[in-house]
């Protein structure tokens, strides 16, 4: 479905409402997603969708997977913590699970962004490359 530049426009200032130093306040977004449902805007149903997709790639953005095929011990996960909140920034959230299926190494992902440094990913790319 194509979204009006109108419509775009509008979900991006309502997103920047719900920003609170420089974060996204959870209350303000449902306040302002109820409010857009009821008032019905002209255009509302692109607003929303637009709304709901800056929402969920900023809640993707701060949301982290650290996935080792062992049991990461904690100064390791220590270190791991600081270097993601100095490129990502403070407010992120960092969860930790253990995956024996990609034999070493360890692979990160932050919303889109995916660093991949295991084992399984080195012998797949030698595979291909033969």
């Amino acid at each position: 479905m194509k979204i009006s530049k109108q419509a775009q426009r509008d979900a991006k200032q309502l997103f920047r409402a719900c920003l609170v130093e420089g974060s996204l306040n959870e209350d303000r977004a449902r306040a302002v997603a109820a409010e857009l449902a009821e008032k019905k805007p002209r255009g509302y149903f692109g607003i929303m969708n637009h709304f709901h997709r800056l929402v969920y790639l900023d809640v993707a953005r701060r949301t982290t997977n650290v996935t080792s095929a062992t049991p990461l011990s904690e100064e390791a996960r220590q270190g791991v913590r600081v270097n993601l909140t100095r490129i990502y920034g403070d407010n992120i959230e960092i969860s930790f699970a253990e995956d024996p299926a990609v034999i070493g190494g360890m692979r990160v992902q932050v919303g889109s962004d995916v660093y991949d440094g295991t084992i399984r990913t080195r012998l797949n790319n030698l595979q291909e490359q033969f």
